[in-house]
């Protein structure tokens, strides 16, 4: 009768156990399997439905192909590098993604501000989600050329210079095929319309699939 008991007991306690550490590993992998999206208007779907919007289309795309992958569009319009850097850790500590792509700097250029503190603030945003072995995606910008030759060559260094810091992957310029056509943009001349987003995610997608693939 004795034995019986401690069988059961025996059986019970490992079941058990073993019930806790296939929840942790279940709960692991799932916060493992988090792209967060840490952008500015661009990303944020700013004048367009969020529906319509290349963070949605994303995560609808990922869904179609049964992705293990779930979608965070943390991007805030009118974001700068130095907002982005304010919150940053607090994103980490939410959403512990394992892919983050970075849409950040344009407010910078288009404000003037120093690209000595936007590259110190991506920078630090870099060596954070690394720090957390997120691996890291870079969306490169270009600023218009009225800025001057010196200040637009220098913003759009920045990407390139944190790239290859880093080795990180990276589209040269998000917008690319975008901005400049009147029939992708919205009245302002500058944001995205409902039918270039398409265009933004298809200006990412085979960088970013290689990402999803080497990271499952």
């Amino acid at each position: 009768m004795r034995s019986r008991l401690f069988g059961f007991l025996t059986q019970f306690f490992t079941t058990w156990v073993s019930l806790i550490l296939f929840a942790l590993v279940a709960s692991t992998a799932q916060a493992a399997q988090t792209i967060v999206v840490y952008g500015d208007s661009l990303s944020a779907a700013y004048g367009i439905q969020p529906n319509t919007g290349w963070v949605a289309l994303l995560e609808n795309k990922l869904k179609q192909q049964n992705s293990a992958y779930k979608v965070v569009n943390a991007s805030i319009s009118g974001e700068t590098t130095s907002g982005g850097l304010s919150r940053f850790n607090q994103m980490l500590k939410t959403h512990q993604p394992s892919i983050v792509v970075i849409e950040l700097g344009a407010n910078d250029g288009l404000r003037g501000l120093s690209l000595n503190e936007m590259q110190s603030n991506l920078n630090s945003m870099i060596t954070k989600a690394k720090a957390k072995n997120a691996t890291v995606m870079l969306l490169g910008m270009k600023i218009p050329p009225n800025y001057g030759i010196q200040y637009t060559q220098k913003f759009s260094a920045i990407y390139d210079d944190l790239a290859q810091k880093y080795q990180l992957s990276l589209v040269p310029f998000f917008l690319d095929g975008v901005a400049g056509n009147r029939n992708l943009v919205q009245d302002d001349g500058l944001h995205p319309a409902a039918s270039a987003q398409p265009k933004l995610l298809e200006n990412i997608w085979p960088k970013l699939e290689g990402l999803l693939k080497n990271n499952l």
